[in-house]
């Protein structure tokens, strides 16, 4: 092989070296594009929530009409004196 050709061999094989190693690292750095991507979501979502939880945290602190509303809704806790009616969900099926 002459030498000419050989040094053509060895352009060519570190072309298509780096080409090769080049296109990996564009997937790679793809890749990490698209996690910090869903990552960045994940964090505005993270944070809404936190605000939301804070807003709660501050009512319950603060406001006493709230937690009387939490305590009637989710416990079932009704005042002194009050009368509970409760009525079916939905009605009973028909006699046979």
């Amino acid at each position: 092989m002459s030498p000419r050709r050989l040094g053509i061999a060895l352009v060519v094989a570190l072309v298509v070296g780096l080409a090769v190693y080049g296109g990996t690292n564009a997937m790679r750095v793809w890749r990490m594009q698209q996690e910090i991507q869903a990552l960045e979501e994940d964090i505005a979502t993270l944070r809404a929530r936190q605000e939301q939880l804070t807003q709660t945290v501050d009512r319950l602190r603060h406001d006493p009409a709230f937690i009387e509303k939490l305590a009637r809704e989710e416990l079932g806790m009704v005042r002194e004196g009050e009368t509970v009616l409760k009525f079916p969900s939905q009605p009973a099926p028909p006699a046979r």
